[in-house]
């Protein structure tokens, strides 16, 4: 089994790479959806999260409104880390399980862990190498409030809660340039599975 870390900025574009990668036979884990599920309602994540941050993070129905929970700790840092110090561990356990099930199952798999702060939480440790999608900062600014609609004060803080997005590319085995059309990232990708997994 080969593991990939996938990573970047936000906003910088991981989910087409992600995409394409899955498209040409890799197994996806996506770090956002196991977050997702570790913070389902009545679970032990959630109940944490809760008497930390108050049922105002709740929507309606019970589950957690991670908008209101993400304008909270991204004002925050020191609140950004309690958050992560309620999630991080039991995603990493998540992820450890989810790759034994795979490596039993499939022991040829190529799987993509598709992890935002992979460095941050030291993840790349498990992988075999680091494929780190890049845009400069100028660029995933502007894609950043586009993309949901927020000032450039609220993008910044969210982009600077991050490792500096140069500095993973400074680390990383492949980078994968997305400055430019979604066909030259779907291009970009392709080519450096089929040299670096497919021969």
């Amino acid at each position: 089994m080969k593991i990939i870390g996938l990573t970047g900025g936000i906003a910088s574009g991981k989910s087409t790479v992600s995409k394409t990668l899955e498209s040409l036979g890799a197994i996806i884990i996506n770090s956002d959806e196991v977050a997702h599920s570790i913070m389902h309602p009545y679970k032990p994540a959630w109940y944490d999260i809760v008497k930390r941050f108050g049922r105002e993070v709740l929507n309606a129905d019970e589950t957690i409104n991670r908008e209101k929970l993400g304008q909270i700790v991204f004002n925050d840092a020191k609140l950004l880390k309690e958050l992560n110090q309620i999630t991080h561990w039991r995603v990493a356990e998540r992820y450890k399980e989810d790759l034994r099930q795979i490596k039993m199952k499939n022991p040829d798999a190529v799987v993509v862990m598709e992890i935002p702060l992979l460095y941050e939480t030291h993840a790349e440790r498990i992988c075999d190498e680091v494929w780190v999608v890049w845009v400069d900062r100028e660029t995933q600014l502007d894609r950043l409030m586009k993309r949901d609609n927020i000032s450039q004060e609220n993008a910044l803080k969210r982009i600077e809660s991050q490792m500096d997005l140069d500095e993973k590319a400074r680390r990383a085995d492949v980078v994968i340039d997305n400055r430019h059309s979604i066909e030259a990232t779907v291009d970009a990708a392709t080519k450096n599975y089929n040299a670096r997994i497919q021969t």
